[in-house]
């Protein structure tokens, strides 16, 4: 795969990150009493932005450097960006927490030695069967949360939104519907990441990424991608 630049989101926060399905359907018009029937022909695919990404006193020249650095990497639409998305956590009135690392002690609430705790993620995920290229069902297991319906999940830098429940196959193992349908194929008890998921994206426009600082104040820009589906498309034709 080309080469793949990872959003800063430590460093460039935004304060919202709508990333919402865009599904493909298919309509022939309205009939003469007015009836219009719609067809998927398509599972679809992911847009969204980061909104309001906040430059920070003291963090501004370091922020604009990386705003920079990251505009002449991409190059417009043609360069490939791993998004980070909002997924298992809320937002907060401080930002954007999902980047935030949930820090926890012991069962027994005691931390290690060194007075440090551990880190986990809200939710863990496995896939618990081999997913084949473009199979709209999986099966999933949890390791960790409570809830394995709306949850977000990324593998390889292709994300997926589970739906409601199945079947359930064990007592922590699911059959779910994902959005969009796989992008490449997945091993059985691959890892998956559900806590901080990525979205393999191109800009939305080649002028995504221009920017001004005002003569007060800090810029707030946002940045509009879309989901990079000719990536997966071009490995599923190689695997042919």
């Amino acid at each position: 795969m080309t080469d793949i630049i990872h959003w800063p989101a430590e460093l460039l926060t935004p304060m919202s990150s709508p990333f919402d399905p865009t599904p493909f359907t298919r309509s022939g018009g309205r009939s003469l009493g007015g009836v219009a029937r719609f067809t998927r022909t398509d599972r679809g695919f992911w847009t969204g932005s980061l909104n309001n990404i906040a430059f920070r006193r003291g963090k501004q020249f370091e922020q604009a450097r990386a705003w920079n650095r990251i505009r002449t990497d991409l190059g417009g639409q043609s360069g490939l960006i791993a998004v980070p998305v909002c997924s298992t956590r809320v937002w907060a009135a401080t930002g954007f927490t999902d980047f935030t690392p949930g820090l926890y002690p012991h069962d027994d609430d005691t931390p290690f030695g060194d007075d440090t705790e551990y880190y986990e993620g809200a939710v863990r995920l496995e896939m618990a069967a081999y997913a084949p290229l473009s199979s709209t069902v999986v099966t999933l297991r949890l390791l960790a949360g409570t809830v394995i319906e709306g949850v977000r999940f990324s593998y390889q830098h292709a994300m997926y939104e589970t739906g409601s429940l199945i079947e359930q196959m064990s007592e922590n193992t699911y059959r779910v519907p994902v959005f969009p349908a796989i992008r490449q194929a997945i091993p059985a008890d691959a890892w998956l990441e559900a806590d901080r998921p990525t979205l393999l994206c191109r800009l939305a426009t080649d002028n995504e990424m221009n920017i001004e600082f005002p003569a007060a104040g800090m810029p707030r820009p946002s940045v509009s991608f879309i989901e990079a589906v000719d990536v997966w498309n071009d490995l599923a034709l190689e695997g042919a």
